[in-house]
Order: structure tokens, then sequence, then C-alpha cells
């Protein structure tokens, strides 16, 4: 858990380094001990459990009265609400990404960002029940299971190598598994500009994605449209869809 740094660090800059390094691990699990955070970052027991309160004292973690054990604190979901808000790209997306929602019939619309070798939604706009239109953020995926990881993957090498190294973790049996699958997979990416994840990161669903890439042609972002798969409908009218919504957003964008 603890990072290596190539400069002496003071005690206030190893303290916050620390804080983030804290944050880190309960971002992976839903709560954990303080002998869990000790034994990570190898510092004594006392040493994280008063860190940890410290965090609690700004509500960046809470304790669970019921089980001992801490969790993320809730001031981080206003922060990353902010952050979300304040996220060029998530402002210039949403009314493309409400559009597309309308578009296709009222499948979940995803905006993705690459984040290590997994993606994470900026924004979602989905259906609860199939009637009301809610938006959440923060929803993380491994990459190689996702039509948007694919797809940013095909056209981002740095992305597509990270993916490789985290060893292709299976999701559902349908999940590429071996660099060779994953490499014809990103092959017909790039032949036919899109993306294409059935049932590969949840059974039953299936997701049709297209790249938001800058001047270089690299991949930062993909949107997705994601379904049912009784409820999907034609995937080349999906394809079509999203391609059009990348390419208004790369015009927003000044790409």
């Amino acid at each position: 858990m603890v990072a290596l740094y190539s400069h002496p660090v003071d005690t206030d800059e190893q303290s916050v380094l620390n804080a983030l390094d804290v944050l880190e691990f309960l971002m992976r699990e839903d709560e954990v001990e303080v002998t869990d955070i000790a034994r990570r970052m190898g510092v004594p027991e006392s040493a994280a459990r008063h860190l940890l309160s410290a965090m609690c004292g700004r509500d960046l973690a809470q304790r669970n009265p019921e089980t001992g054990r801490y969790q993320l604190g809730v001031h981080l979901a206003e922060l990353g609400q902010i952050a979300s808000d304040r996220f060029p790209l998530r402002r210039a997306a949403l009314p493309l990404l409400e559009e597309l929602r309308q578009d296709s019939g009222g499948l979940s619309v995803h905006l993705t960002v690459p984040d290590g070798a997994d993606v994470l939604s900026v924004q979602r706009l989905k259906y609860v029940a199939g009637l009301d239109l809610t938006t959440d953020c923060g929803r993380r995926m491994p990459g190689h299971a996702t039509s948007a990881g694919k797809i940013m993957a095909a056209f981002d090498p740095a992305f597509a190598q990270a993916l490789k190294a985290a060893g292709f973790p299976r999701v559902t049996p349908r999940t590429i598994s071996n660099a060779a699958d994953f490499d014809r997979a990103l092959a017909e990416v790039r032949r036919t500009g899109v993306a294409i994840s059935a049932g590969e990161s949840q059974c039953e669903l299936t997701s049709v994605a297209a790249p938001v890439r800058d001047f270089c042609g690299r991949a930062y972002a993909a949107i997705s449209v994601v379904g049912p798969d009784a409820e999907f409908g034609d995937f080349g009218r999906a394809a079509r869809l999203v391609i059009a919504a990348t390419a208004r957003l790369g015009q927003a964008l000044g790409r």
C-alpha cells in the first residue's frame, strides 16, 4: 500500500500520504479493521487508529458502531459530487447523454473514463423500474469486461497494457480471460469503431460503446448504451447512436 518516493518527506507530508493510502484502501473494501490498515501500511496499530480517528473527525472515514470496522465517510460523497459537477467532460456530455438515452429507447447511458485497469463511470443515466430517470456516478468495473474498456483500450496502448498486466480476472463465464482473445477483440473494435460487451460484465446485459478521442486519436473516455439482452434491440442502431454522440461531444470540446 505505501508508495515509494524518490525524495525525503517531512512529517506533515507523510501524514497526508498516509491518509491518501487509507482512502485508497477504503475505496476497495466495504469495511476494514484497524489491524487491516496497520498491516497494509506497515505501521503500529495505535498509529493506524490515530489516523483513522483524525479522518473520522473530518468525515473522510466513519466507524460502524455495530461492527467496529471503518468505511468511507459521508463527506467524500459531497466532495465527489462537487468534483464531478466541475468536470468539464461531464458538463459537456450531460445534454448529449440525455438525448442519447431518449433516442435509444430508454437504455442506460454511461460516460466512462479509464482508471488503472478499471473503467469508472463519471456519469450514468438510467431508468428505475422503467419509470424515473436517475443520474449517478462512481461505478467501477474491470476494463476488459466492458464495452467502454475495450473501446478505450483499442485506441490507447497504455490502457491496453494496463488491462493485460491486470491478468483478465473473470467477472462472468463470458468475460475475456487471456491476452490472445483480448488482442483479437481489440482488432475487431478498431475495424468497426465500436465495442460490444455481451454478458461479459454481467449476465444477460449488453452494452455498445464508442470512443471519445483527443487530437492524437487516443481514447480518453467512452460513451456507451447498456441494457438487458431482451430490451437491447438493434446493435447497428445502437452503434450509430453512440458514434454520433461521441462525435458531437468531440465537437463540443473542440476536438
